[in-house]
């Protein structure tokens, strides 16, 4: 096994290295060559949590996308039949990219590009920044070797972003707005010449050239990072920030509210389901101080579906029935407000945390994410092996949440007093002055 393939498996998850091994085998059964490129080999490398599968194919891109689907138990959630490329979700959480190894020739800047099929050196030199123009292969005769034609590798070494083509900014302007989030996570510099492309590509007035899916594509993505009210404050001082809306400008950038839900999210589980559901409540927070036309011309601009839409605008009212449950008298027991927020759409669990002024409701569903969560996600697999019954069976599902309400509303065992005549304890040596005043850690 090569260092980077010990390296990669390092990073997955169980469920994320399953993945891996289920579409490596099905491409070595169709005879296709197989990559992991983009963000997965770029945060493996610089040391983040994968988040997402990203393949390149050389062959039949859709092809493989729906073997593996029919072999893997996984479901299409996208295709985009231009650029061959595919968006898979597995069983566990795990999403995937499944794409063709390309080459894009764009006719004008933000334009439709031409695609061609490619090898996946030349995929790898019409990329967006060297970071991203990394690949390891997943094939039989050269499974572990890392592709890097960009020098991507020392880039990230350098902590720096660099774009690969001196015309990437004026080919993809959306790459102005890609820049400022990777720059924000990966917490590198921009690159001297890079940033000259950009002043150059900026001065041509190239970011008008964005289109609406692609904008609206933007937000969803910056929705679903660890800080998106950082990324906003630095494309509202990059001066981008009215690109989704002329009217977030000044006192109508709701930054605060940004902030405040930056802070409520990291509360939530990191998984792929609750970052998905961030998107209506980081929009709820980004419009709220627009007006009602404005909030209309904002969801035309960014090019949002009507589901996502109704997401966003009937949040608050979808709120209301959980709001009344957790704010009952008659919930007294720690299962009860586990079972509730459990059971619940995950917008509408941190919408509430965002937006309710009812005390109970704040602290009932802080105590889940802070005390009942930890505490039901510490059992173990032996303790639930004790559960009676079969799994999927009704029976089983009824015993579980037995077990899981007994754990949770059992109170903690009194430490025993101390035997007739036994020694105290020593108390330690005495603290250095001033350590009362200082938080625990």
């Amino acid at each position: 096994m090569s260092d980077y393939m010990y390296m990669l498996e390092s990073h997955l998850s169980p469920d994320q290295n399953r993945v891996v091994a289920e579409i490596q085998a099905i491409a070595g059964q169709a005879r296709v060559n197989l990559f992991l490129t983009g963000g997965a080999m770029r945060d493996m490398l610089a040391g983040f949590h994968i988040r997402d599968l990203d393949f390149v194919v050389e062959g039949h891109a859709l092809k493989l996308a729906k073997a593996v689907c029919e072999a893997a138990g996984a479901r299409l959630t996208s295709v985009e039949e231009n650029r061959k490329c595919a968006e898979l979700a597995f069983p566990g959480n795990v999403t995937a990219q499944i794409a063709m190894s390309r080459l894009e020739k764009y006719g004008r800047a933000g334009g439709k590009p031409q695609v061609s099929p490619a090898t996946i050196q030349e995929d790898l030199r019409g990329r967006d920044f060297t970071c991203n123009a990394i690949a390891l292969s997943l094939n039989k005769a050269s499974r572990g070797l890392l592709l890097d034609p960009m020098n991507g590798l020392a880039d990230i070494e350098r902590r720096e972003l660099r774009a690969v083509s001196p015309y990437g900014f004026y080919d993809d302007p959306s790459r102005l707005l890609r820049m400022i989030r990777l720059q924000v996570r990966l917490g590198f510099a921009i690159e001297e010449r890079t940033r000259m492309q950009v002043a150059n590509a900026r001065e041509a007035g190239v970011e008008n050239s964005i289109a609406p899916r692609t904008l609206g594509e933007e937000l969803r993505r910056t929705a679903a990072e660890d800080s998106p009210a950082e990324i906003l404050k630095a494309i509202d001082e990059a001066g981008l920030l009215t690109l989704f809306s002329p009217a977030l400008t000044g006192p109508k950038f709701n930054l605060p509210g940004m902030v405040k839900l930056e802070k409520i999210c990291r509360m939530a589980p990191g998984e792929e389901r609750w970052r998905v559901a961030r998107l209506g409540p980081f929009l709820h927070s980004l419009t709220e101080k627009l007006a009602s036309k404005e909030r209309q011309a904002f969801a035309k601009a960014v090019d949002l579906s009507a589901a996502e839409v109704e997401l966003w605008q009937k949040l608050e009212v979808r709120s209301k029935k959980l709001e009344t449950a957790l704010g009952s008298a008659r919930i007294r027991k720690a299962s009860q407000v586990y079972h509730l927020v459990a059971a619940s759409e995950p917008d509408v669990v941190l919408f509430l945390l965002c937006h309710s002024g009812l005390k109970p409701v704040q602290e009932r569903l802080r105590n889940h994410f802070q005390k009942y969560l930890p505490a039901v996600q510490a059992i173990t697999l032996e303790e639930w092996a004790m559960v009676q019954g079969q799994p999927g069976t009704a029976r089983y599902a009824k015993a579980r949440e037995a077990f899981l309400s007994s754990r949770l509303d059992q109170r903690p065992k009194k430490p025993a007093p101390p035997e007739a005549g036994a020694e105290p304890e020593p108390a330690g040596p005495p603290a250095p002055e001033g350590a009362a005043e200082r938080p625990e850690r």
